[in-house]
C-alpha cells in the first residue's frame, strides 16, 4: 500500500455537524474546498463523480464504499483487475460534544500503483486547503 496524501485538522464542532457537510454534495460543490464538482448521491453503495481543481478537465468515478456515520466513510476508484485502486478515506474522532478530529487520507494499491503514484500531481495543498474549508464551515 502507498499512502500518498493525508491531512489532519481539529475542529471546534461536533462530529455529526462535520458529517453533514462531508456527506453533503451540494457543500462540495460551493465551498472553497478544492474541488471543482461532486455529481451524485454520497451514499453507501452508490457512484459519485468528482472533478477537482488539480485535474479539472477530468472526472473520477467512485464508489462510496463504506459509510459509519458520523466516523468513516471510503470512497474507492481505479484502474480495471485492480492495476491500481485508489481508497480515500474520511475519519471524524468525536472530542466531546463539540470538538472533533477530521483525517482525509488517500492510499493506491495494486501492481501499477507506484508507477501512478509517481504520474500523479500532489496532492498535499488539495487536502489542506479541503480539511481548512471543512474546518471553516462546520465551525460558522
Amino acid at each position: 500500500m502507498t499512502t500518498t496524501t493525508s491531512t489532519t485538522v481539529q475542529i471546534d464542532a461536533p462530529a455529526e455537524r462535520v458529517w453533514q457537510l462531508v456527506t453533503d454534495p451540494d457543500w462540495w460543490n460551493r465551498a472553497d474546498n478544492g474541488v471543482v464538482e461532486v455529481t451524485g448521491r454520497i451514499e453507501q453503495g452508490e457512484k459519485i463523480k468528482l472533478v477537482s481543481e488539480l485535474q479539472p478537465k477530468r472526472g473520477f468515478t467512485l464508489s462510496v464504499a463504506e459509510m459509519q456515520a458520523p466516523q468513516r466513510m471510503t470512497w474507492t476508484g481505479g484502474m480495471p483487475m485492480r492495476l491500481c485502486t485508489g481508497r480515500r478515506t474520511f475519519a471524524i474522532a468525536s472530542e466531546g460534544d463539540r470538538s472533533c478530529t477530521f483525517t482525509m487520507a488517500e492510499d493506491f494499491t495494486g501492481p501499477l500503483a507506484p508507477l501512478i503514484v509517481k504520474s500523479m500531481p500532489d496532492f498535499q495543498s488539495s487536502f489542506d486547503g479541503f480539511a481548512a474549508a471543512l474546518k471553516k464551515d462546520s465551525e460558522a
